[in-house]
């Protein structure tokens, strides 16, 4: 519970969206897919990251590379807050799989891979 409440700590300031953002990561979980999480790989990079994350990077295996590995990194990854233990020890029910940051602290949540595409381009102009 602990190394999940870091990531959802890290993933999110937006105090709403972290009970959403814990239930996507243990939807995957259950499904058996990798997490993806950024900042798993920015952790895992240590020194090397230079505040530009890049394909290369999440490419990149480290023991923390939620997208090269399955399932939860080694360790924590950051110090949780209680918000982010909550949310880890009871993630609400959801269909949600997916999520990106819309650019002002507040994430947009999918069930399908087109619903999260098309969040994608709209929020991150990808």
């Amino acid at each position: 519970m602990l190394i999940l409440a870091s990531i959802i700590e890290k993933e999110t300031g937006s105090p709403a969206d972290r009970p959403q953002v814990a239930a996507v990561f243990v939807n995957r979980l259950r499904r058996g897919m990798l997490l993806q999480t950024d900042p798993t790989v920015i952790y895992g990079l240590g020194e090397r990251f230079d505040g530009n994350l890049r394909k290369v990077d999440l490419q990149t295996d480290t023991r923390w590379n939620t997208y090269t590995r399955p399932g939860l990194p080694p360790t924590p990854i950051a110090m949780p807050g209680l918000a982010s233990l909550q949310a880890a020890a009871k993630p609400p029910p959801s269909d949600r799989l997916y999520f990106v940051a819309r650019g002002d602290g507040s994430s947009v949540f999918s069930a399908s891979l087109n619903e999260h595409n098309s969040a994608v381009a709209r929020y991150q102009g990808r």
